[in-house]
C-alpha cells in the first residue's frame, strides 16, 4: 500500500463528490472507494430505488424543487450511515442546506473538467432531464457558470480532465493525503 494511500485511509468522514453531470462522480467513485477499501453509494441510486422512479421521471412527474427536497434528505440519510465514498447528483451540492451538511459532516470533493469532456460524456445516455430542454453544450456551460461558486466552497478541489478515472483517484488520493 502506498504511503497517499495509506494516508488517505485515515479521513474518517464520508468523502463526498461533487460536480457537474458527466465529471465522472459515479466511475471515479467507485474506483476511488476501491481504492480506499471503503464502501461506495450513488445518491442517485438511492433516490430512485426510494421513489422506485427514475430521476428523469420525478423531475417529469414533480420538477426541481420536489425532486432537490428529496436528494437532501436521502443524502443526510447517506451521511448519517457513514459510507465511505458518496456521489451526489449535480446540483445537490448548488443547494445550501446539502452542501452546508454536507461540509460539516463529510468531506467535499468537486470534480472538474472541460466542456468539450462533458458534453461528450454526456451525449452517451439521454437520461439527464436537464439537458433535454436546448443545447446540451449551452446548458452545461451556464451550469458551470453557475453552480462554480456553490462547488468552489468543497473542502477538495481536482480537475479531472479527459484521460482515464485511474489518474483522477490518484489525483483526489494525494489531496485526501495531504488534507488536515
Amino acid at each position: 500500500m502506498s504511503d497517499p494511500v495509506r494516508q488517505a485511509r485515515r479521513i474518517t468522514r464520508p468523502v463526498v463528490l461533487v460536480g457537474l453531470m458527466g465529471v465522472g462522480k459515479t466511475s471515479i467513485g467507485r474506483r476511488l472507494a476501491s481504492a480506499l477499501d471503503r464502501d461506495f453509494i450513488d445518491a442517485d441510486e438511492e433516490i430512485e430505488r426510494a421513489a422506485d422512479r427514475t430521476v428523469a421521471e420525478i423531475f417529469e412527474a414533480h420538477g426541481e424543487a420536489y425532486f432537490r427536497d428529496g436528494e437532501r434528505r436521502v443524502i443526510a440519510r447517506l451521511m448519517e450511515e457513514g459510507h465511505g465514498v458518496i456521489a451526489t447528483g449535480g446540483g445537490a451540492f448548488v443547494d445550501p442546506e446539502t452542501r452546508a451538511l454536507v461540509i460539516e459532516n463529510g468531506l467535499a470533493i468537486w470534480l472538474d473538467c472541460d466542456i468539450d469532456t462533458l458534453v461528450e460524456r454526456t451525449s452517451r445516455k439521454n437520461t439527464r432531464p436537464l439537458l433535454k430542454t436546448g443545447d446540451p453544450r449551452a446548458i452545461l456551460r451556464d451550469l458551470k457558470e453557475q453552480r462554480s461558486p456553490a462547488y468552489a466552497q468543497a473542502q477538495i478541489h481536482v480537475v479531472t480532465g479527459d484521460g482515464p478515472h485511474e489518474v483522477a483517484v490518484e489525483r483526489i488520493i494525494e489531496e485526501l493525503a495531504a488534507w488536515q
